[in-house]
């Protein structure tokens, strides 16, 4: 006897293999022996064409069967459509960074997870999902990164710098303002101030390093 799981597979092969079916718009359940087929198709030809294919699989007890007939000019509201559409209308969006966002959809309702830096990336991101054809609902899951404060880009500095045996950190001084790092105090060598603005670049989010440290020979 064939299990569900087993039941479902041999189905949807059946499904795959029948010319008259494009199955990629059918869904297949079986829960003991019960075969559930969901989903669209562009006729009530094929729709009959695809009961017939999932009643002639060995081991199917009955077919309940909820495929709607949808045709070309009707909305495209199956899962993957949605999706696709969804994907589609994030790469269009500039305030969306789609790359760092996935997309579920299951049964019409949209989940959305990933990282973004900014909290409007997400809140763009949810509302341009609820405005597709079709979705009944969004499940925002998008977390917003933490980006590093200027006490932590200052922290992380004079971490670096007292990492480097060739550096005297006491020497240096690192004023930060968002982005923006200000180098000052006094060093013995070249060497000393290009390595603490290398430390300073490599700090996460700096946009801009003003070196004013001097060289005292």
């Amino acid at each position: 006897m064939k299990s569900d799981s087993q039941l479902q597979r041999d189905v949807m092969a059946e499904l795959e293999w029948e010319p008259s079916v494009d199955h990629a718009d059918i869904g297949v359940a079986v829960t003991d022996g019960v075969v559930t087929l969901s989903g669209f198709v562009k006729s009530y030809a094929e729709k009959l064409a695809a009961e017939k294919a999932a009643r002639r699989v060995a081991g199917v007890k009955a077919l309940a069967e909820e495929i709607k007939v949808r045709f070309a000019s009707d909305p495209k509201t199956a899962d993957h459509e949605i999706a696709k559409r969804i994907l589609d209308m994030f790469s269009w969006n500039v305030s969306i960074p789609d790359d760092k966002i996935a997309v579920k959809v299951e049964h019409g309702w949209v989940t959305l997870s990933g990282t973004v830096d900014w909290h409007y990336q997400s809140d763009e991101a949810r509302k341009v999902a609820g405005k597709v054809n079709g979705v009944v609902g969004v499940g925002n899951l998008i977390e917003v990164r933490k980006l590093p404060t200027s006490g932590d880009i200052k922290d992380r500095i004079m971490a670096a710098f007292k990492r480097n045996a060739d550096l005297d950190a006491a020497s240096v001084t690192v004023f930060t303002d968002g982005g923006k790092v200000t180098l000052g105090g006094k060093v013995k060598a070249w060497n000393e101030r290009q390595i603490a603005e290398r430390a300073a670049w490599a700090a996460p989010c700096v946009t801009t390093v003003d070196d004013n440290i001097i060289v005292a020979f």
